[in-house]
C-alpha cells in the first residue's frame, strides 16, 4: 500500500470512529447537554497522541481538558450548550486554537486539530505522541516526546456515555434544594479535586437593635453593617478508594456555630477552639459493592434539615425553623451504602446532636434514606435517637441534678426533679422535593419560566426519661414544625424567585435557639430566656427571596423575612447587650450601672437591666455567594 493510500484509509478509518463516537458523547450523564469529538492529526494525516486539548467556554463560565488518544481522538461528552472554543498543546509544536464552536444539547458537533510537529534532533528516536507508520510515509521525524504529568494529577477519565453506575446520575439535581448547582467543577484531578467557598452578606433588621444584634438565626448576626459569613478552603482527596475531605470555616459562621453547641461545657479541653476553624474533616474508604458503599470518620455535614449549611447551595439566605433549628453538622461514623442507583442508605453513630462531645451516657444514634428515582424528585428520611443531648454535668454552672437554669426556677416550680443526664431525644425529619414545571425544548416557555418546583419539609420529636414528658405532664418536651417553599426560574436559571416560611411549635424550647444576651452560649444559659421543660414556644415565618446567577460559580441575592414569636424573642431597639457591654457571668443577671451581683442586690445598683426583646423582626437582606 502506498503512502496516500494509507493515509487516506486512516482518514476513513479515524471518520468511521469519530462517526460511531458522537452519538455516545451526547447520551450524557446528565440531560441538557451536549460534545465536541474530533482528532489531531499532522498535516500529513498522521494520529497525533498525548495532545493536550482543552475546551473553554466562551463566557469563562467552565472550562474542559483531556488527552487525544493513540489513534489521536479527543472527546468531550458534558458540555453544557453554548459556544466553546478549543486548543491543542504538546510539547516541541505550536499550539493549535480552533474558532468558535456552537454545542447544542444533545447534539455532538465535531472539529479536528492539526498540529505542525517540528523534526527532532540528529539521531533522536520519533516521539511515542504520533502514532506508528511506515517511515515514508512522513518527510520529517515528529517531535521529541511530551513531558508526562504525574498520573495522580492528570484530569479524571471521561464519564462513560451513559453513565448506570454513579449514585443519582439520574439528571440535573442541581436545582434541588441543598444541593450545589455546578455540578462538574472548574478543575480537577484523579487526586483532588478542590473547593473554595465566600459568603459575604449586608443585612438589616428593622427593629433597629442598638447593639447591630440579630437573634434566633443560624444564618443572620449582625444588622446594619457588611459582613463575611463564611470563607472556606478545602476539598475532597480520593486515590485508589482512599478518600478524604477537608473544608476550612472561616468568617462569622466560625464563632457563632460553635457557640451553638453546649458539649464543650462538659469536661476538660477546648473543643470550641480546637473545631472552630473546621467545618468539614473526615476520611475513610470506598468499597466497589453494589453502587458504592462509604465508611468514614470525623466532622461531616448533617442532612436534617433539608437546606445546606451552606448558603450557596439554598433556595433562601434565611431558612425557617425546621431547618435553622436542627443540626448543621455531626462527630462520629457514617456507613453510606448505594445499593442501586437511586437509593442511599446512611447510619450514624455519632457524640451527639450538633456536638462536637457527648453530653452524658449514650452517642447518638441516626441515620438516612434517600431516594432520588429521577432528576424531578426527591425524597429523604432522617431518623435520630437514643442521644442524651442536654448538659448535665460538669459545666461549672450551679444545677438541680442536671438543670442549668435552676437558679432562675423550672416553668412550675412544683414540678417533679429532672435529672438531665437520663433525658433522652428522638427526633424525624423527612423532606420531599418535586420539580412539577419544565418546559419542552420545542418552544419557548411563557413568561420565560424555565422551571418550577416546590419542597416541603416536616419534622417531629421530642425528649423523654430523667421527669421529662413526650406528650403530657408539666415538664412536657416536644417538637413540631413545617416548613414549605415554592420556587420558579427564569431565563434559562439566570433568575430565581422563592417564597415560603414555616412554623415551630416546641414545647419545653429544647431545639430553640439561646438568644445571645450579655454574651450568653448554649453551655451558660440566660436567666432572660430560659430553656426548660414544660416552656411553650411557636414561631413562624416567612421569605421572599430573589436571586440573580449570571453563572453557575456565583449568586446575587436580596430576600425579606417575617417572623413571629408568641413570647418576647427577637432583638428590640434596645438590643440585648447591657449599657456597659457584657458583664459578668452571662447565667447570672445583670445591674443597669453594669454590676452583676443577681437580681436581688441590683436595687442599690440601677434596678435589674433587662434586654430588649420583641415579638416580630423584618430582616432585609442582601450580599453575594461564589464557590468553585
Amino acid at each position: 500500500m502506498d503512502v496516500g493510500n494509507m493515509n487516506n484509509w486512516r482518514r476513513r478509518w479515524m471518520g468511521v470512529l469519530i462517526a460511531a463516537l458522537a452519538p455516545l458523547c451526547t447520551q450524557a450523564a446528565e440531560p441538557g447537554v451536549g460534545a465536541i469529538v474530533g482528532t489531531v492529526t499532522t498535516p500529513a494525516g498522521v494520529a497525533v497522541a498525548h495532545a493536550t486539548v482543552t475546551a473553554l467556554r466562551a463566557d469563562g463560565g467552565a472550562i474542559r481538558a483531556t488527552i487525544s488518544g493513540s489513534d489521536g481522538v479527543f472527546s468531550f461528552g458534558d458540555l453544557p450548550p453554548g459556544v466553546w472554543t478549543l486548543e491543542a498543546e504538546l510539547s516541541g509544536a505550536p499550539e493549535v486554537h480552533a474558532p468558535a464552536l456552537t454545542v447544542v444539547a444533545g447534539k455532538a458537533t465535531r472539529h479536528d486539530m492539526v498540529m505542525n510537529l517540528g523534526a527532532p534532533p540528529p539521531g533522536a528516536a520519533p516521539s511515542p505522541a504520533v502514532a506508528a507508520v511506515p517511515a515514508a510515509s512522513t518527510p520529517a521525524a515528529p517531535a521529541a516526546a511530551i513531558a508526562q504529568v504525574p498520573e495522580a494529577l492528570q484530569a479524571p477519565g471521561a464519564a462513560p456515555a451513559v453513565d448506570t453506575q454513579t449514585p443519582f446520575a439520574v439528571g440535573d439535581i442541581g436545582w434541588m434544594n441543598g444541593n450545589t448547582r455546578n455540578s462538574t467543577p472548574i478543575f480537577d484531578t484523579k487526586f483532588f479535586t478542590p473547593e473554595v467557598r465566600f459568603d459575604v452578606n449586608y443585612l438589616q433588621d428593622l427593629n433597629h437593635p442598638v447593639d447591630h444584634t440579630i437573634v434566633g438565626s443560624t444564618e443572620e448576626f449582625r444588622s446594619g453593617e457588611f459582613q463575611i459569613e463564611q470563607v472556606s478552603f478545602g476539598g475532597n482527596f480520593h486515590w485508589n478508594n482512599v478518600q478524604a475531605r477537608f473544608l476550612s470555616m472561616m468568617g462569622l459562621f466560625a464563632v457563632t456555630t460553635p457557640r451553638n453547641d453546649a458539649s464543650a461545657g462538659v469536661g476538660q479541653w477546648d473543643l470550641q477552639g480546637a473545631y472552630k476553624y473546621m467545618s468539614e474533616a473526615n476520611a475513610g474508604y470506598h468499597f466497589d459493592v453494589n453502587h458504592g458503599l462509604n465508611v468514614d470518620a470525623g466532622i461531616f455535614v448533617s442532612y436534617i434539615g433539608l437546606f445546606s449549611y451552606y448558603n450557596f447551595d439554598n433556595w433562601t439566605y434565611q431558612p425557617s425553623f425546621v431547618s435553622s433549628n436542627t443540626p448543621w453538622f455531626f462527630n462520629g461514623l457514617r456507613v453510606q451504602w448505594f445499593p442501586t442507583q437511586t437509593l442511599k442508605i446512611e447510619p450514624w453513630l455519632i457524640n451527639g446532636w450538633q456536638s462536637y462531645a457527648k453530653f452524658n451516657g449514650h452517642p447518638g444514634f441516626g441515620g438516612q434514606v434517600l431516594w432520588i428515582p429521577n432528576d424531578a424528585f426527591k425524597l429523604v428520611f432522617n431518623s435520630y435517637s437514643i442521644g442524651e443531648d442536654n448538659l448535665a454535668t460538669g459545666s461549672g454552672v450551679p444545677n438541680n441534678g442536671g438543670n442549668p437554669n435552676a437558679a432562675i426556677g423550672l416553668a412550675n416550680p412544683n414540678a417533679p426533679y429532672i435529672n438531665y443526664a437520663n433525658v433522652k431525644r428522638i427526633h424525624e425529619d423527612d423532606s420531599l422535593l418535586w420539580k412539577y414545571y419544565e418546559p419542552k425544548d420545542a418552544g419557548p416557555s411563557p413568561f420565560g419560566i424555565s422551571k418550577k418546583a416546590l419542597s416541603l419539609t416536616w419534622d417531629i420529636g421530642c425528649e423523654y426519661g430523667g421527669g421529662v414528658g413526650c406528650s403530657s405532664g408539666p415538664n412536657k418536651a416536644s417538637f413540631f414544625g413545617m416548613m414549605l417553599y415554592d420556587r420558579t426560574w427564569f431565563d434559562h436559571d439566570i433568575y430565581a424567585v422563592t417564597l415560603g416560611g414555616g412554623f415551630m411549635n416546641n414545647p419545653g424550647r429544647y431545639l430553640a435557639l439561646l438568644p445571645p444576651i450579655n454574651g450568653a452560649t448554649a453551655a451558660s444559659g440566660t436567666p432572660y430566656f430560659t430553656e426548660n421543660p414544660g416552656q411553650k414556644l411557636y414561631q413562624w415565618d416567612m421569605q421572599l427571596n430573589f436571586q440573580y446567577m449570571p453563572a453557575p460559580w456565583i449568586t446575587w441575592w436580596t430576600e425579606t423575612t417575617f417572623r413571629h414569636s408568641d413570647v418576647p424573642y427577637w432583638s428590640g431597639p434596645g438590643g440585648v447587650t447591657p449599657p456597659l457591654g457584657n458583664t459578668g457571668l452571662p447565667s447570672s443577671y445583670a445591674c443597669n450601672n453594669g454590676s452583676a451581683i443577681g437580681a436581688d442586690a441590683c436595687a442599690a445598683e440601677g434596678g435589674v437591666w433587662y434586654p430588649d426583646l420583641q415579638k416580630r423582626e423584618i430582616v432585609w437582606g442582601a450580599g453575594v455567594m461564589v464557590k468553585f
